[in-house]
Formats: structure tokens, sequence, C-alpha cells
């Protein structure tokens, strides 16, 4: 008896477009493949991608190895990171929303000062900021310019569920995040966080856990390009759970 196929999209990310491709990629698998199942289906075709130490999300969230996968889902492969619903609720809960979380990619210049000014409020005691930019220089050779790409839909809900645990953990009342997507020059933004709390030592802590979790956890990529070449930058290995374990990659 045939057993059943289904067929899933792949979406390969950072590094991994040099060596799978940039495009949505069809694979057919057996009815219950699992994550483990299409990894190892990917490391015999592409032997060249480096699949130990990635991590996979299976339609824009995180998934382990044992995840079953279903007909038409839709699977990323997130090497080690650099980085719709209808809204609910009156004009009034929107507006408080925002005055207390604004999440937020760009293709555009990011405005730090307007950020910056946008956070404070009268019960703020202060207002600290993260004004990530882009060096002349890294590793030893001079950098022209920067390209970042992110899986945007997981990128998002990544940055979103960020900024509120950060506001219950720290106890703060507003946070930005705000990262730029596309070619960066020199001394543009690529991100910034704004967070303004009634005590600097919650806002101080808040923004240091932002920047530090968003670099290991966010799926944004950033591209190099130097006078002599370009590369994509190494990124932070994913927190545990979240990366595929060695056993788990081909």
């Amino acid at each position: 008896m045939l057993s059943l196929m289904i067929h899933v999209r792949v979406l390969a990310f950072g590094v991994l477009k040099d060596a799978i491709g940039p495009k949505a990629l069809p694979i057919e698998l057996p009815e219950g493949a699992t994550v483990a199942d299409l990894l190892a289906r990917l490391g015999g075709q592409y032997p060249g991608a480096m699949l130990q130490g990635i991590a996979v999300s299976v339609n824009a969230e995180y998934a382990t190895a044992s995840q079953v996968l279903s007909a038409s889902d839709e699977v990323g492969l997130l090497p080690p990171v650099s980085g719709g619903s209808e809204p609910t609720g009156d004009v009034a809960d929107e507006r408080a929303e925002t005055e207390i979380l604004h999440i937020a990619l760009t293709r555009d210049a990011i405005d730090a000062d307007g950020l910056v000014a946008a956070a404070k409020r009268g019960e703020d005691g202060a207002v600290v900021a993260f004004d990530g930019i882009v060096r002349n220089h890294s590793r030893g050779r001079r950098t022209l310019h920067l390209d970042y790409e992110a899986y945007e839909e997981m990128a998002a809900k990544q940055m979103d569920a960020l900024g509120r645990e950060a506001r219950s953990r720290f106890g703060v009342r507003h946070v930005a995040i705000v990262h730029r997507l596309g070619r960066l020059a020199i001394g543009e933004t690529s991100v910034l966080i704004v967070v303004a709390s009634a005590h600097r030592a919650q806002a101080f802590d808040a923004c240091r856990w932002i920047i530090d979790t968003l670099k290991k956890t966010v799926p944004i990529w950033k591209k190099e390009t130097f006078a002599d070449g370009a590369v994509w930058a190494d990124g932070e290995p994913f927190p545990a759970g979240l990366g595929l374990e060695a056993a788990d990659a081909p």
C-alpha cells in the first residue's frame, strides 16, 4: 500500500540561502514526517548547507526536531541570528497599547530622536535608549555597507513577545523596538530600543535584556560588505530549547 504524501514549503534565510537558494522550496514528504526527517532530506539534497546549530520554525513559530509536519506547512531554516491578526478593542484601547508598546520592522531611516521623545510621559523618571549603528570596520576590515534581512512575520511576533515580556519582567511602562531591513550605510541606525520607566535601574536592565535577547532569538540576519568581499555575520548560538541539538541535524 502506497503511503500518503504531503507537500511543505521550505524558506532558507541568511547564509543558508547561499546553499539552498533564495526562493521557497517545495518538498514532498511521507505523511507523518517530522522536522528531523525534513532536515535529513535536505542534508542529502544540499550537502553544502550547514544545518548544524540552526533553529527551525513551522508556520512562523519555533519548532522541535520531533514536530510532525502537516500539508502546506511553511518551514523556516534559521541560522543563528545577528535579531496579522485583526485589531481588537476600541480606539482608546489601541491608543493605549501603542503608548506602551511600539514594534516595527522598517526599510526607512529610524527617527531615534522622535521615538525617544514620544516615549516620555510625566510619570517616567527615566528613558533609556540603545541605538545600534553601522560602524565603518569589522574583523579588521573596512566596511562599506550592511544588508539586513528577516523572516518578517516571525520577527515581528518575536519582537512583540520581547516587548511584552520586558514590561512584565522589569515593570517598565513603555517599550519601543524598531529594526531596519535592507541596505544600511555607515552611521545609520540598524536597531533602536527605547524603554521608559519610573526608575532608572529597571529601564537600564530592561533595555540591556531586550537587545541581548533580540540578538539571539529574533530571526534577522546581517550581511557585511567589505572593501575586499562580503560575508554573512556569524550569529550567536540559539538559547537552549530553540536550536536543534547536533543529533537532530544531518
